[in-house]
């Protein structure tokens, strides 16, 4: 019974909702994400830009009666905690507008709504039993294990993306130099061949 009670608690799903992802974002272009919340409800925004360009996007969250909630230019990571002051649809927009041939990829974090007790019977004014102390400890731990695994995936793809790139623009240059010390050699191989043409020429002349 001890152990279902605690399975139960580690396996309790909080109410926060929570929404995860990557997209593309076109140069040129604009990309807007809604979502409908009630009033007195808070919601906490998190992104960052994985690849393209500068790492940078601008990025605006308006209410449901458009009145600008955040606005950013330029951006390569960031956070916005806000909580609603009326029932209505939100919107979240990035906007990659400013650049005129580089994509960006995106990751957004959307989080909204108050977390429960693991337990219904938990609450800020109850006294809690040295096993749900201990519940509580490992559900935060575990949050905090979640929350640094999403940031070193982040920084992971961030920098794979910059080592492709970088392998890129090395083996570019790699096989321009190539070409370049091919050219200078036959260049070279040529000219000399011209100076013993010369002088063989000049020599029968004589003769």
């Amino acid at each position: 019974m001890l152990r279902r009670g605690l399975t139960y608690l580690l396996l309790r799903v909080c109410a926060v909702l929570a929404t995860e992802l990557t997209f593309e974002l076109p140069d040129n272009e604009k990309q807007c994400f809604y979502e409908e919340l009630e009033k007195d409800v808070k919601f906490d925004i998190d992104f960052q830009v994985i690849s393209g360009g500068n790492y940078d996007v601008d990025s605006f969250v308006t209410d449901p009666q458009n009145n600008v909630l955040y606005n950013e230019r330029k951006k390569q990571y960031d956070s916005f905690s806000h909580t609603t002051t009326m029932k209505g649809v939100y919107k979240v927009c990035f906007s990659n507008e400013f650049s005129t041939f580089t994509h960006k990829t995106v990751y957004l974090d959307f989080r909204h709504g108050e977390e429960e007790p693991l337990l219904q019977s938990m609450t800020r004014t109850t006294a809690l039993t040295q096993l749900e102390s201990s519940c509580v400890a490992i559900h935060e731990i575990l949050k905090v294990v979640a929350d640094s695994q999403t940031w070193y995936r982040l920084r992971e793809a961030q920098d794979r993306t910059k080592a492709e790139h970088l392998f890129e623009r090395v083996t570019y240059w790699s096989f321009g130099e190539t070409v370049l010390l091919f050219v200078i050699g036959i260049g070279q191989v040529m000219l000399l061949k011209s100076f013993f043409s010369e002088k063989k020429g000049s020599v029968a002349a004589t003769t």
